[in-house]
């Protein structure tokens, strides 16, 4: 979610068509599109792996501070004296770091070319984390859902917008609150050209996200002891808000486009709006209201371009359309993981070839196979059946045109490799049928000795 700060108000609302030109104006012609990676991971203190509060000597506004100071972040964002996020404006490597509702530290990427320069992106950040966490003693941890920890026990990070989440999700669903302080996922923003890509893309994202979900399955524990999941990450957004959360039929229907995306968002209920360096919590009115100066906290007040910005980014579908769309199926996990993501999605997506596949591959799935992909895949993962077979046997030939698209793209680093070297934990896991989860199953039921704290050991960056 992004990070408002005050500053000077963008103009107010005048039209719907507004709403859809903001959308619109997105496109860009391929030798423009970037990829955008995020990555989510959790805090711990090496000596006790306790979770990491936001206050005190060694917490989470230390490692900030200290961020800060010895590396080029060269904005820091506060609210209400608290640091909750530092910007890069002009370094190479930009983007921000920010702070997720329990304490996970997020880096949003900076718009990047190529995967190989993600990857020199991710080492740069889990670098400096590593640096400044060392000195602190707190380790970071890539995986889905927090391992050890209860809700209780999990930090609340000192943001205005998640007090007004935790008021309102509890009443939309029973996973909500879990869902914000014990998730942690990756994802990949990606460009469109006009509204027909957009479309495409969407389809085959929303078609797909459970598959990825199952190749990127990463979080079986829960509390101390295995969940019976392969995904307790997307179990817990199954039960989350479902006004804002799903596979958006619509986008499959005759008619799909920036308006009909704008009319779903407009009817999705608020959490808050920004004011005067203040969120105000508008929870569950829509912004179809808001457009009219109907909000009872807000009588007369009409929105601006900000709050319509803000208001997308709290629509949480398993593709999201903002000005680029967000793929956002997968749970959190490895370097290499963390890497394999923007690989696959930009082999889908960046290449016709690909993409024309990935389309024919989903072309004639129901509505009732991608909703049952979506409910069973969290438990079962690549071994899900379908269509005779497994989810397995849809995730090699995703990965195979993914494969193809990045030959095909060619870009190469200093050593002469193409992108497809980040997709070799995904060719490994469709070969062999064994997930992230998998192995970490079999390594707590085998040499970790049933011992949860070996995941901390074992598995941190």
């Amino acid at each position: 979610m992004s990070t408002r700060v005050a500053g000077p108000e963008s103009p107010i609302i005048e039209s719907r068509n507004e709403l859809v030109t903001y959308l619109e104006e997105g496109s860009k012609p391929k030798s423009d599109w970037r990829i955008g990676t995020e990555h989510e991971k959790f805090g711990f203190y090496r000596d006790d792996y306790a979770p990491v509060p936001y206050a005190g000597e060694r917490g989470i506004r230390a490692l900030l501070e200290m961020l800060h100071e010895r590396f080029c972040w060269d904005e820091v964002v506060t609210e209400r004296g608290s640091i909750i996020a530092l910007r890069r404006k002009d370094c190479a490597k930009g983007g921000a770091v920010s702070l997720e509702p329990g304490g996970q530290l997020e880096l949003s990427g900076a718009p990047l070319e190529n995967v190989h320069e993600t990857c020199e992106e991710l080492r740069q950040h889990l670098a400096e984390v590593d640096e400044v966490g060392s000195e602190l003693g707190i380790g970071f941890l890539g995986i889905g859902f927090s391992p050890k920890w209860t809700l209780a026990e999990t930090p609340v990070m000192p943001k205005e917008r998640y007090r007004i989440m935790m008021r309102y999700m509890p009443s939309r669903g029973k996973r909500g609150l879990d869902m914000m302080f014990r998730t942690a996922t990756v994802q990949v923003n990606m460009d469109f050209a006009d509204e027909a890509d957009m479309v495409a893309k969407m389809r085959v994202g929303l078609a797909l996200q459970p598959v990825a979900t199952a190749l990127f399955a990463n979080s079986p524990f829960t509390e101390g002891k295995p969940n019976g999941y392969q995904s307790y990450r997307a179990e817990a957004w199954r039960d989350t808000d479902p006004d804002r959360t799903g596979l958006l039929p619509f986008a499959f229907e005759q008619g799909m486009g920036f308006e009909r995306y704008v009319d779903c968002a407009l009817d999705v209920p608020m959490y808050f709006v920004y004011r005067d360096g203040r969120y105000i919590d508008v929870a569950g009115a829509s912004f179809r209201d808001f457009l009219k100066g109907r909000l009872a906290a807000l009588p007369g007040v009409r929105p601006t371009m900000d709050d319509w910005a803000d208001h997308l980014t709290t629509l949480f579908p398993d593709v999201r359309l903002k000005r680029f769309l967000e793929m956002r199926g997968a749970d959190a996990g490895s370097f290499a993981a963390l890497l394999a993501l923007p690989a696959l999605w930009t082999g889908l997506l960046y290449d016709k070839k690909a993409l024309d596949g990935a389309l024919a591959l989903t072309r004639d799935w129901t509505m009732e196979e991608r909703a049952t992909l979506r409910d069973l895949v969290p438990r079962l993962g690549l071994k899900t059946p379908f269509r005779g077979g497994t989810l397995r046997d849809v995730g090699r030939e995703v990965v195979t045109l993914a494969l193809g698209g990045l030959q095909r793209r060619a870009r190469r680093n200093r050593n002469g490799d193409d992108e497809r070297t980040a997709l070799r934990p995904l060719v490994e896991i469709v070969e062999e049928g064994r997930s992230a989860a998998d192995r970490l199953l079999a390594d707590y039921n085998g040499p970790w000795g049933r011992d949860i704290d070996k995941v901390f050991d074992t598995q941190a960056f």
